[in-house]
């Protein structure tokens, strides 16, 4: 039996995180049959709640390593001075007990999606570097999986040491083009592989109107804004006015168009009385109050998990999602879908399914307008995107499917 750990991830509170977990755990599980996967968490039980057959596809969920203070220390330096990125990098041992754990495993899958970025901050950056350093050093076969990467142009020295640090793994699996490109043109080259996103694979699990506390209206708009965007707004640009603009859209959508909308939340606490500022349910619930003057606007509750959220995805007849997994679980079930940008990732998924970026908005330029006019296409073109998703999703699919083929080889040998 083969045993994996899953480095990267904590929880399940969002929803893309577990759909890379489950999806991953079905490749793998159909590539070699009944596994042992260690899935790191902050809070088992919730996690649990949210996947409650877990223990029946071999998912064992143990804890998550902790942020060595000497890192945190490190990221608060280099944000006083750049003298400290090149002069001063901590080291670290995972603790011994931990360690024999992982190194029990036949590879240290390194999942999450976007860890290997900036966008989280330096720190977060190397404590990732760091904790798989010290297992490929020990000659632990080591998976960087169907992640989006970087850039790092803005810090020429952490570009250089990643891409050393990248040339060292065992394998690196790209899910889309543009980061690609750009590992090539930074010298990451002899274990570079492109394939697709593994949440494409993962099988949605039907919901009803009992789950949902209310009946799906045929024919509806779905739509995920995320207070994670606000902060690729303009400095200083009061939260709410993206609220209202987003109020303004759903209100012009009704009146033009009639369509019933649901609010999709993908990411959020799990556990009741938790308070988070990057929760959607909280973010898109003032949005509903700001236009509750809308006919048919429902939002869907907190409790669903990743596999039911993409079922739901699938009934929807449009789709506008800031959320990376939100917008793959609705493009995986054919519902043509706009994505929200603020990073590589929704371009290079575009990119790569369609050929263009005509269904990307950049998160500074959404407005009520620029909302309407990517809704206005998706009308236009609606019979023409569905035709083509027919015909890349089977593709697609396969290319999700190429990691866990690459993995396998690389076990073999």
């Amino acid at each position: 039996m083969k045993k994996f750990y899953l480095a990267g991830h904590n929880n399940f509170g969002n929803r893309g995180c577990e759909a890379l977990v489950r999806s991953t755990v079905q490749m793998l599980t159909e590539k070699f049959g009944p596994s042992e996967f260690l899935v790191p968490s902050y809070d088992a039980a919730a996690d649990g709640r949210q996947w409650r057959d877990h223990a029946d596809q071999g998912v064992r969920f143990v804890d998550v390593p902790v942020y060595p203070f000497n890192i945190k220390l490190w990221g608060r330096a280099v944000r006083q001075s750049d003298l400290f990125k090149s002069v001063w990098k901590p080291g670290f041992s995972v603790p011994a007990d931990y360690r024999r754990m992982v190194l029990d495993c036949d590879a240290t899958i390194m999942i999450g999606g976007d860890v290997i970025t900036l966008d989280y901050g330096l720190g977060p950056l190397l404590w990732h570097r760091a904790f798989a350093e010290d297992f490929f050093k020990d000659k632990q076969p080591t998976v960087l999986w169907a992640a989006s990467v970087g850039p790092f142009a803005k810090e020429p020295i952490i570009e250089k040491d990643m891409a050393t640090f990248l040339n060292r793994l065992d394998l690196v699996t790209i899910r889309e083009s543009i980061t690609l490109k750009y590992l090539q043109s930074i010298g990451v080259s002899h274990n570079l592989h492109g394939v697709c996103d593994p949440a494409f694979v993962m099988k949605p699990e039907p919901v009803d109107a009992a789950q949902l506390g209310f009946d799906l209206e045929p024919g509806f708009l779905g739509l995920n804004v995320s207070p994670l965007i606000a902060k690729f707004r303009a400095a200083g640009e009061d939260p709410a006015v993206l609220q209202r603009e987003v109020a303004g859209f759903m209100r012009e959508a009704h009146a033009k168009y009639g369509l019933p909308c649901v609010l999709i939340p993908h990411v959020g606490p799990l556990n009741d009385g938790i308070e988070s500022d990057n929760c959607d349910h909280r973010y898109m619930t003032a949005v509903l109050n700001l236009a509750k003057d809308v006919p048919n606007v429902r939002i869907l509750p907190k409790t669903l998990n990743a596999a039911q959220l993409k079922f739901v995805l699938g009934q929807a007849r449009y789709f506008i999602g800031a959320r990376t997994h939100a917008t793959i679980g609705a493009i995986s079930r054919g519902t043509p879908t706009v994505s929200i940008a603020y990073s590589t990732k929704a371009r290079g998924l575009n990119k790569d399914l369609f050929g263009h970026e005509d269904f990307v908005l950049s998160t500074p330029d959404v407005s009520a307008r620029t909302l309407m006019e990517k809704l206005d296409l998706m009308v236009d073109r609606e019979d023409a995107i569905r035709t083509q998703l027919r015909e890349v999703l089977g593709p697609t699919v396969v290319r999700s499917r190429r990691t866990v083929e690459l993995l396998a080889e690389r076990l073999a040998a």
